[in-house]
């Protein structure tokens, strides 16, 4: 059992580096630096593998993690070929495939189903069109982030959210203990896969078809692959071009798809890769688990938009969200910590962090912590995403970042940092967020 600490004013804080203050969390960050686990992963039947797990090995993938209770790869090129930053740069040049079967589909349909998912998301349900798709955010009362997935719309009564990693199912479930709202919720047999890159509209258009470059940004089609029913849309976890395969059927239309897919690659250049934590974190898109949890509010972590000023109607968490809001926008921000972009020193960080790195004041002084980190070739530094305190997160703000000796210039001395915007370098399709600050406006709908 931790030994809980308390600050010098008597509140509650980390026992593993008190000076970073985590007081409004009720389970803190663990901020023990442990460094690498060289343990072998065990594989049993309690995780699930998914319909692409098999196809990942066979395409070289040799490490996984566990995401929303299933195996996913997430590495393909050995270190001593070059690594994630191979992976990188098939990305950012040609076309690359991803299995993320993980984002589990958690399908709404019935006839109450605009209804429901406008109660239990934060943005305008009744705005997405059927055959359109929006990020969103499921919040608890206390305004904490639940999930943060991409929601498809099929039809007026048919909503798809693929979800992040947590176990959103349950709580939708639960949220309708009683059967308030009339609709029917369940995981379904949809698996998806990740096409990213430049040339991914060219692979797509070669595999379903010339009509898949008038998706618009969000947007869906129905199409078919190696005669396998699929649902494409162009969305992704990159601020690169691309798309989403969602595949009906998957246990039963796996191969056939992937093998479609890769076949068809060939020509341009297609490498199977790991999802692009790297490229994903240059675009500024967060990671929920890593960058945001049920403990994060939106105006911690650059999601206001995500919670409109003028929504009508009720939903889960809006009271405690609005009273945020008046406080902020009255200038008393009610949080602790915020969420930062910076630019790092030290040598190229070219692979995940094991820990959540702390990040020190000017003085020396622990502050904070990294949540995401890694070496951007394009601007010839290393980046991050971290938690500092609020009068810390103004753009320009020096800091220094403990890093591991393998990242460390010189060993056992901090690296200069320095807060930045974010996104570090701009997206093909810009995000909502970065839409509505150009509007001069801090909400999506």
């Amino acid at each position: 059992m931790l030994d809980v600490t308390t600050t010098s004013s008597g509140e509650r804080a980390h026992p593993n580096v008190p000076t970073v203050d985590q007081a409004d969390r009720t389970v803190p960050i663990n901020l023990r630096q442990s460094g690498p686990t060289p343990v072998q992963m065990l594989i049993s039947t309690r995780v699930r593998k998914s319909p692409f797990w098999h196809l990942s090995v066979e395409a070289g993938a040799w490490r996984a993690t566990v995401y929303n209770r299933m195996y996913h790869p997430r590495g393909y090129v050995r270190p001593e070929d070059g690594g994630a930053m191979a992976e990188y740069d098939a990305l950012i040049n040609r076309v690359t495939l991803w299995n993320v079967a993980v984002e589990r589909q958690i399908r709404v349909m019935g006839p109450d189903a605009e209804a429901f998912v406008d109660f239990v998301i934060t943005r305008d349900a009744t705005k997405i069109k059927p055959m359109h798709g929006k990020y969103c955010i499921l919040c608890n009362e206390a305004g904490g982030i639940l999930n943060d997935p991409v929601l498809l719309r099929l039809s007026s009564e048919e909503f798809w959210f693929s979800i992040s990693d947590s176990d959103l199912m349950f709580w939708l479930q639960g949220v309708n203990v009683g059967r308030r709202f009339d609709v029917d919720i369940a995981e379904i047999d949809v698996a998806p896969l990740q096409i990213q890159g430049p040339l991914s509209a060219d692979l797509m258009a070669a595999v379903v078809g010339e009509e898949v470059r008038e998706i618009p940004y969000y947007g869906l089609m129905e199409a078919e692959i190696a005669g396998c029913s699929v649902v494409v849309s162009q969305t992704g976890f990159t601020g690169e071009k691309g798309y989403e395969v969602y595949v009906r059927d998957a246990t039963l239309n796996a191969e056939a798809v992937w093998y479609a897919i890769r076949g068809a690659g060939a020509s341009f250049g297609l490498r199977v890769i790991a999802p692009a934590h790297h490229r994903r974190i240059a675009a500024g898109i967060l990671s929920w688990g890593q960058d945001l949890d049920a403990e994060t509010s939106p105006f911690q972590v650059n999601l206001a938009y995500q919670v409109p000023r003028k929504k009508a109607g009720d939903y889960i968490g809006k009271t405690e969200l609005e009273r945020q809001r008046s406080l902020i926008d009255a200038g008393d921000y009610p949080f602790r910590q915020k969420l930062v972009g910076m630019k790092l020193g030290g040598t190229p960080i070219t692979d995940y962090a094991p820990d959540f790195w702390l990040i020190d004041d000017i003085d020396g002084n622990r502050v904070g912590y990294v949540t995401s980190p890694w070496w951007s070739p394009e601007l010839e530094t290393n980046i991050a995403l971290g938690y500092v305190p609020v009068e810390m997160s103004t753009i320009g703000t020096q800091l220094k970042v403990e890093l591991p000796e393998a990242y460390s210039e010189t060993s056992g001395q901090s690296v200069d940092a320095v807060v930045c915007e974010v996104p570090f370098r701009p997206s093909v399709n810009p995000s909502a967020r970065e839409r509505a600050v150009a509007a001069g406006r801090d909400w999506a709908d």
